[in-house]
């Protein structure tokens, strides 16, 4: 399989920025903080109990090759940038962890068994390349989870404070999308490894995102009824209900499997650049007030 051309890694991007969010987690987060429905709640806190343990692992992953990029400046500021912002969304999300004991959810004995098995059993049984072409491929999955959050108009029902958080997050995880992918392709351009990537992230994603989910529903024994009626209720707030569906997992694994394939050929940085000044104006005004 023909391996990439060399000038679309690491090409004319800026090196990615680490923010602060500033977020107020306090006691006023509701217990079903996404327009009070538990079902698309415990989907999206499903996830956010798999960020920070995952986008260390994603660092970990990329660190080891660091000094292959040590003549390349460029390459090297958008890799210390991508640590820099995945090091802030893991710390950000596990102040989130405290909301959610506070709220009455036992985590701890999952986010225990979650940690244990995926980096204390699998991650040290997998070699080198294979830990970092998974972390390309569940980079590919959370920046098409990040487009969502820009374009799926049923978020904007969650609590202003989570939509501040995953608002945030989406739109510096578009901005580093291709980073670990361009290191993966610059030093390991085999295709096999990618689809190896691509099955190995897809299975542990998959597995402990539905887990996490199922935890959580469980302890507010939402009944399956319930369950599809709240299903129907979010998906009558959108053309089609990603969140709540196998979509997300079926395009990204369209989209990985093509050979050509670069996180680039989605049009999707404007909708990061476009938060982001928004953020930053209203950094500047919070500074200055």
């Amino acid at each position: 399989m023909a391996r990439l051309p060399d000038k679309r890694l690491f090409a004319d991007r800026a090196p990615p920025t680490p923010r602060r969010p500033g977020l107020d987690f306090d006691d006023e987060i509701p217990r079903h903080w996404f327009a009070g429905l538990a079902l698309p709640t415990h989907i999206v806190n499903g996830v956010n109990l798999l960020f920070p343990a995952g986008e260390r692992f994603f660092v970990r992953s990329v660190k080891r090759y660091l000094s292959h990029f040590e003549d390349d400046p460029a390459a090297l500021a958008q890799i210390r940038g991508f640590f820099g912002q995945e090091g802030r969304h893991a710390r950000e999300h596990e102040r989130f962890f405290a909301v959610m004991k506070r709220q009455g959810y036992d985590i701890d004995g999952f986010l225990d068994r979650y940690q244990k098995i995926t980096f204390g059993v699998v991650e040290r049984l997998m070699p080198g390349p294979l830990c970092l072409a998974t972390t390309a491929a569940c980079e590919h999955y959370t920046a098409l989870l990040a487009e969502l959050v820009f374009t799926d108009g049923a978020i904007k029902r969650a609590h202003p404070t989570m939509y501040q958080l995953l608002a945030w997050h989406a739109a510096e995880e578009l901005e580093h999308k291709a980073v670990a992918f361009d290191v993966l392709q610059r030093l390991y351009p085999s295709y096999a490894l990618r689809v190896a990537g691509l099955v190995t992230g897809t299975g542990l994603l998959a597995t402990w995102w539905v887990m996490a989910t199922w935890a959580l529903l469980r302890q507010d024994q939402v009944t399956r009824r319930q369950a599809r009626r709240e299903r129907q209720t979010v998906q009558s707030w959108r053309e089609r209900a990603h969140l709540l569906s196998r979509d997300i997992f079926a395009r990204g694994i369209i989209e990985y499997l093509r050979p050509g394939f670069h996180p680039d050929d989605r049009d999707n940085r404007h909708l990061a650049s476009e938060y982001l000044q928004l953020f930053e104006r209203e950094a500047e005004r919070m500074a200055s007030a």
